[in-house]
């Protein structure tokens, strides 16, 4: 981009910097992230959205050595056989208890007092900033089960030399928001002074308030302004864009010091809380190259430069880049490199665009709706016109409601009105051709800015971030999906195209050098479990092999039993006597498997419309309770409804709604093209998952029948699984939701409860694990999901658990503490509202699928150990080199990866009050992934967080489903029926 500057000379300033520990928080990158709000990188720890207020202890009471609060723990299992003995707040006072020891609760200690004095100290609450850090689990040692191998991962080990590392605060006036703006005043300034006030230091700067040098510069603070001058083929805009002469002020002040001793130290495992400024200061540097050259998404970057580009579809593309992340690893310093691909704007002039995207007919006028669906899709989008010599973009901000033939505006002299239409044809020579078509809009609704569609281009290099649809996303996972050997290389590649060390910033100003290597890595790969069947199928039990097994000659350990059921057909497709056939398949393969089943439907399988699916599904089921009623069998229900669904998509989350929050039926949907195959694999995954709908059993540990799984066998025990999912992006009217599933048939683990709550938009934090109100009859009445299905674990099992292992995905490193104490704290009050001084040994272990490390055999040869797809094998472990120094954490590949690389989950403990060993959690994890009801495979993630994301997105539906016969999205969800939340309808 051309450009040239000039600049006054600086001046000097006396005043000193206010200390780091009391500047506020700026708009600085948080570790790579391109957006503004994130904290600046030496200041104090961003304050988390919500977690619980602790005061720091009182010294007679020493607060939890795990985390540095105080939290009512529970006592280790060695202080009571009997069962968990609570141990009191460390934060209650002197008049409890005044040892330094943590005394126990007597039993005489009412519900009341507990629950006042936790109110007290354990107030869910908008937070303040942590006033020490939280400290997680640390390792209780490395895991030494399962036949041991080497496998390569995608690190690359940092070498950083001692430098004296300075953070400054950048204020730039007025203020700029777009990154790639900052970058050109900063790049300016640099050019201008680097060798006559910057001490010939070459900075880096993160693009917004943080910039960093590998030595003091030579003042505490300074103004400087500079002026960027655009040539006439230079960006302007009437959106923000840089402007002829114009003037910016900025003001570099000296923040605080990176002591990179400190990282050494944490690196070594003699230093607990990880030094994040002094991490944020070699990110920045690692990523300032970058950030100039590629278009940044998050701490992505992509360009046409880095990789073939291609068509996902509909006016979007896709460029290729890759992902790099640094982290502490015990291992030291380590790059996280991946390559991926994300959808942009395929930059073709906007009437183009929404001829692929809509397949718009521009001949006539476009109706309301189409106006609406155009404004959506573009609206942020930045256009060049192309009728000037010279570049000119702007952001579009809406559409107009006029076609351009009607619509007028005033001109400069505000007397006179002119069709936009004529204005272009009196100024420009232009002769518009889509005149019926609306114009887009710019600017402010103050002064808006009207150009004719056809004379606009997209701009290269805008992500495209709402909604892909089918085809889209299918050709996205092809080209995201590369065979293990394919994408080591490609990683290979990109380090080398990258090469880090041959940067003068990274290398010689800042002394930092990066291998160009794939980290070998010491592996495991764990036994796979034995799996129990019924006694009555010629097999009994499995060992499964490569992660997989099938139901030949074997038959459910507990068949559901059916005696209540119909069909209905929405499908246009299928012949007439279809479903008949359809379902008379199913039923004999459900009995074949183990399920009593009866081959007589309840009411005949009809066929129904499917412009309105919510009648006929309500009709089924008043004949349905009306036949009940005269076969002498009133008060049962409809215990299966098959549905073939119809031939297009859209109407599943309504008809599961209506089936499961208004009328109480389990239903089971099928597709109608897979349905229509009649083919036995698919019948018997159907039937599979009808079984646990209906309150059956595929299969189950021998381990756990045996009593034979470390802290989970011994006594009674509750599994949860946690997630919150978000809507789009775009979405700015949906909440978020957040479900919790639970296991009620302890010891054997398999059968899990799901409940689900609406909550704002984007929380990440469960906000209705637990909750207490005020009714004015009943007094103060405690609600939560965690309180209910405790409830219904000691319903289901007549035991209360006396341990607590909580599964919990979707959680970021930079929100650990925040989840942590806030949901900690919840599931504590939720325990203490049942029973007096009820506390079990809770286990919070953290489930992340969504990172870029990924684990490569060390030789595609080598038979075995590499699965005939290429990737590693199922039950391969990581708790070495690439985990965290002191964290209890691992990498686990529980699952077989047929397309594609395989990417391992990853698991970080944050809180072992059951002090689970390496072995005895990796094991039980790894173990649970065999349990999947769905599927005769290993899954990719422990199955109570899968079955809590199948919940979330059930619930999702469920709004959905509401907003195609309202128009408008709901924050409420409806509730589900009782008959239908105790089986395992979301499977």
């Amino acid at each position: 981009m051309p450009r040239r500057g000039r600049g006054k000379q600086p001046h000097s300033r006396p005043d000193q910097p206010s200390p780091a520990a009391h500047r506020g928080f700026g708009r600085g990158s948080g570790g790579g992230g391109s957006g503004p709000g994130a904290p600046s990188g030496f200041s104090p720890a961003a304050p988390p959205t919500a977690f619980l207020s602790v005061a720091p202890p009182a010294t007679s009471f020493p607060a939890d050595p795990l985390l540095g609060y105080a939290f009512p723990v529970a006592p280790s299992p060695v202080a009571s056989q009997a069962g968990p003995r609570p141990l009191a707040l460390a934060s209650w006072d002197s008049s409890v208890a005044s040892s330094s020891a943590l005394p126990l609760v007597s039993d005489s200690t009412s519900a009341a007092a507990l629950s006042h004095e936790i109110d007290e100290k354990l107030t869910l609450q908008v937070p303040a900033p942590l006033q020490f850090p939280v400290i997680f689990s640390k390792r209780p040692g490395y895991g030494t089960i399962g036949k041991r191998i080497a496998v390569r991962a995608n690190h690359f080990l940092v070498e950083v030399a001692d430098r004296d590392l300075h953070y400054y605060d950048v204020s730039i006036e007025p203020e700029v928001t777009s990154k790639k703006i900052n970058g050109f005043i900063i790049s300016e300034l640099v050019k201008l002074y680097k060798e006559s006030h910057l001490g010939n230091r070459s900075p880096a700067y993160d693009g917004w308030k943080n910039l960093y040098t590998s030595g003091p510069l030579p003042f505490m603070s300074m103004d400087f302004v500079i002026n960027l001058i655009e040539n006439d083929d230079h960006r302007a805009s009437s959106s923000g864009s840089m402007r002829k002469e114009c003037p910016f002020i900025v003001t570099i002040k000296f923040a605080s010091k990176a002591d990179i001793h400190h990282l050494r130290q944490f690196l070594s495992g003699s230093q607990v809380d990880a030094p994040m400024e002094t991490l944020q200061v070699l990110s920045v540097v690692l990523q300032a190259a970058s950030s100039e050259m590629y278009n940044v998404v998050g701490r992505s970057f992509f360009h046409p430069q880095l990789g073939q580009e291609g068509e996902l579809g509909s006016g979007i593309d896709y460029w290729r880049g890759y992902y790099q992340s640094l982290r502490p690893t015990q291992m030291g310093l380590s790059l996280s490199i991946d390559v991926s691909a994300k959808p942009f704007y395929e930059p073709i002039l906007v009437t183009e665009f929404l001829a692929k995207h809509f397949n718009f007919n521009f001949s006539s006028h476009l109706s309301d709706q189409d106006r609406l669906k155009i404004k959506k899709v573009l609206r942020g989008v930045q256009i060049e016109v192309t009728h000037r010599k010279y570049f000119n973009s702007y952001k579009i901000t809406g559409v107009t409601t006029q076609p351009t033939s009607e619509l007028t505006f005033t001109l400069d002299d505000k007397k006179k009105k002119k069709s936009l239409a004529q204005y272009f044809c009196e100024k420009y020579n232009i002769v518009l051709q889509n005149v019926n078509l609306p114009a887009l809009q710019a600017g402010s609704d103050g002064k808006p800015i009207y150009l004719p569609m056809e004379l606009c281009k997209i701009v290269a290099g805008q992500r495209y971030s709402k909604r892909l649809n089918e085809r889209q996303v299918i050709n996205l996972l092809r080209a995201n999906c590369q065979r293990p050997q394919e994408r080591e290389n490609s990683i290979k590649e990109m380090v080398r195209k990258k090469n880090f060390n041959g940067s003068s910033l990274i290398n010689t100003e800042f002394g930092i050098q990066v291998r160009d290597e794939h980290s070998l890595v010491d592996a495991r790969v764990l036994p796979s479990p034995m799996l129990l069947y019924h006694n009555t199928g010629r097999e009994q039990w499995e060992q499964p092999r490569m992660g997989q097994w099938n139901m030949i000659n074997k038959r459910m350990i507990n068949g559901g039993r059916v005696e209540f059921w119909t069909c209905v057909n929405f499908s246009k497709r299928v012949k007439i006597d279809f479903p008949f056939e359809f379902c008379d398949q199913l039923i004999n393969m459900c009995n074949r498997k183990g399920m009593v089943f009866n081959p007589k439907p309840l009411i005949p399988i009809r066929s129904a419309y499917s412009i309105q699916v919510e009648m006929p599904l309500k009709d089924i089921h008043k004949q349905c309770v009306a036949k009940l009623k005269e076969i002498g069998q009133e008060g049962k229900q409809l215990q299966l409804l098959i549905i073939i669904l119809p031939d297009f998509i859209g109407l599943y989350g309504k008809i599961k709604r209506v089936c499961e929050t208004e009328l109480g039926i389990i239903s089971q949907c099928c597709q109608p093209h897979q349905a229509s195959k009649l083919n036995m694999q698919y019948l018997e995954n159907v039937a599979l998952k009808i079984n646990v709908k209906v309150g059956g059993r595929n299969t189950v540990l021998n381990d756990a029948i045996q009593r034979n799984i470390p802290l989970v066998t011994d006594r009674p025990t509750i599994i949860l699984g946690a997630d919150v999912i978000h809507p789009q992006p775009t979405n700015v009217s949906s909440p978020s939701i957040a479900a919790v599933v639970a296991s009620m048939d302890w010891p054997e683990v398999t059968m899990y409860r799901g409940v689900f709550s609406a909550q704002p938009s984007r929380v990440e934090i469960i906000q209705d694990l637990y909750k207490s109100i005020q009714d004015p009859e009943k007094g103060l009445v405690h609600e939560g999901m965690i309180r209910e299905l405790l409830i219904a674990f000691r319903r289901s099992t007549n035991h209360r658990p006396h341990r607590i292992i909580y599964y919990r995905d979707g959680v970021g490193e930079g929100q650990f503490s925040q989840v942590l104490l806030y949901e900690m704290d919840a599931i504590r009050k939720a325990c203490l509202s049942l029973e007096d001084g009820y506390l079990p040994l809770v286990t919070f272990v953290v489930v992340e699928k969504r990172h870029h490390t990924r684990l490569f055999p060390a030789n595609h040869t080598n038979r075995d150990q590499t699965h005939q797809s290429g990737n590693i094998l199922p039950g391969t472990v990581v708790d070495t080199q690439i985990c965290h120094p002191t964290g209890f954490d691992f990498f686990l590949n529980s699952h077989v990866g047929t397309q594609g690389t395989s990417r391992p989950a990853y698991y970080r403990v944050l809180y072992d009050e059951n002090k689970f060993s390496a072995d005895s959690l990796q094991m039980l994890t790894n173990n649970l992934c065999y349990t999947y009801a769905r599927c005769t495979r290993s899954v990719s993630i422990v199955p109570p967080v899968y079955y809590a994301h199948l919940a979330a997105v059930r619930a999702q539906y469920y709004i959905k489903g509401e907003a195609l016969d309202s128009g408008s999205t709901s924050r409420t969800l409806p509730l589900i029926k009782d008959n239908v939340k105790d089986v395992m309808f979301y499977c």
